[in-house]
């Protein structure tokens, strides 16, 4: 008598379905974990032959559950994709059963089976799941790789995907792109597509189906400009409005800016601020907010510039611009037109937890009010002034810019 249940986990194709190892397992299961698709499959091997009760897969947290009560009875059987272990069922099965036998049978993985059917090398391949994931900042997660495999789902497909890169990318960015779409890959039923960005969004997939983007001037900011510390000339910018070198590092500094947040850049001009927070964090969203219409072209041209593709233009004054943008991690604020106090408090109400206001004082009045408000708020307020001289040796004389105050808003921990 076996002093313990197991769980096997295959990855199914038409090779496994057929294999002793998997009768045996069928057979001896008091239940199988799938979804449809997979669960017709193998039906349609096993034509005549009664399978056992089906656990959807989702809700994860209700299937775990279910086989945990399935498995007093005896063993239970994971159908999965490809490989279970890569972006698969079995790491959550894994985990959530760590003193039970798991054993686990992969097939071809669908990232296998995509990069040789197109005869590409997968050895320098990044990989991102968008299956059952949020796809925020699309653009700025996939267009900073040269080589990127997706693995979708029918909400994430491959045509939503070119749609929206080709919206966030500009003309000269999106023709230097190849995609590959996988269709049903190691399947009967298997199709491959390759094209361009406009091509893959005009067309309509069965699924399941992986991507694969090729993107060769993906690293050609990189080559041209360093990852942090563009100089003033290098930005595009109207008449010298431009938040200056040393006074734009202080106030990054200062914002100690999340891995993956939201940072609202609030009276942006050319958006130099947000500018170099979105290329040293590409995960994060940079909500540059700006009412100057000159302006707007210099924020977009940036971005395109830089490839800095995790910026979002936001037309408009503070603080009715504000109104519908997701809550901040971080709030910046290097223009105010006149409603400085409105914003402050309308930002220090939408704030996240742990968040920090950061505001350049420019003029004596912004340095006067701004302290005020946000300690009034609730907030630890500090202030740092910044005066930068600037030489160029052997010349003694100095090119003096006027000082800047940078008013530092901490949430209490109350």
């Amino acid at each position: 008598m076996r002093l313990e249940n197991v769980i096997h986990i295959f990855g199914i194709d038409d090779a496994t379905v057929g294999s002793e190892a998997f009768s045996s397992a069928l057979k001896g299961s008091v239940a199988v974990v799938s979804g449809i698709r997979l669960y017709e499959t193998v039906e349609n091997t096993y034509q005549g032959v009664s399978l056992p009760k089906r656990i959807p897969v989702v809700p994860l947290p209700a299937c775990m559950s279910t086989i945990k009560e399935k498995l007093i009875g005896g063993d239970v059987l994971v159908f999965a994709s490809g490989d279970p272990l890569f972006f698969g069922i079995g790491r959550r099965v894994v985990e959530a059963f760590p003193e039970t036998t798991v054993h686990i049978h992969p097939a071809i993985s669908s990232m296998q089976l995509a990069f040789a059917r197109f005869r590409i090398p997968w050895d320098d391949t990044s990989f991102i799941s968008l299956h059952g994931r949020r796809s925020d900042n699309l653009a700025s997660r996939l267009l900073r790789y040269s080589k990127v495999f997706l693995v979708t789902d029918p909400v994430n497909r491959p045509d939503v995907i070119a749609g929206r890169l080709l919206k966030k990318c500009d003309v000269e960015t999106a023709a230097t792109i190849t995609c590959h779409v996988g269709e049903c890959l190691g399947l009967s039923s298997e199709q491959r597509v390759s094209g361009t960005l406009a091509d893959i969004a005009s067309m309509q997939f069965s699924e399941p189906n992986v991507m694969i983007l090729l993107n060769p001037e993906a690293h050609s900011v990189t080559r041209d400009y360093p990852s942090f510390g563009l100089e003033e000339d290098e930005i595009c910018h109207s008449r010298g409005l431009l938040t200056k070198n040393e006074v734009r590092a202080a106030a990054l500094h200062a914002l100690r800016l999340p891995r993956c947040g939201v940072l609202w850049d609030v009276g942006a001009g050319s958006g130099s601020v947000g500018l170099e927070a979105a290329r040293l964090f590409p995960d994060s969203t940079v909500l540059s907010v700006e009412k100057e219409e000159e302006q707007w072209q210099n924020i977009e041209d940036n971005s395109k510039k830089f490839k800095a593709w995790n910026i979002n233009l936001v037309k408009g004054a503070a603080p009715e611009a504000l109104e519908n943008l997701p809550a901040p991690d971080r709030v910046f604020v290097g223009g105010s037109g006149g409603n400085l106090q409105q914003i402050l408090e309308f930002c220090a109400e939408k704030l996240l937890p742990e968040g920090v206001i950061v505001v350049n004082a420019v003029i004596e009045k912004t340095a006067k009010i701004a302290p005020d408000v946000l300690s009034s708020l609730g907030f630890n307020v500090e202030i740092r002034e910044i005066a930068v001289q600037r030489y160029k040796y052997p010349e003694e004389k100095a090119r003096r810019f006027n000082p800047i105050k940078i008013i530092v808003a901490r949430k209490s921990e109350e």
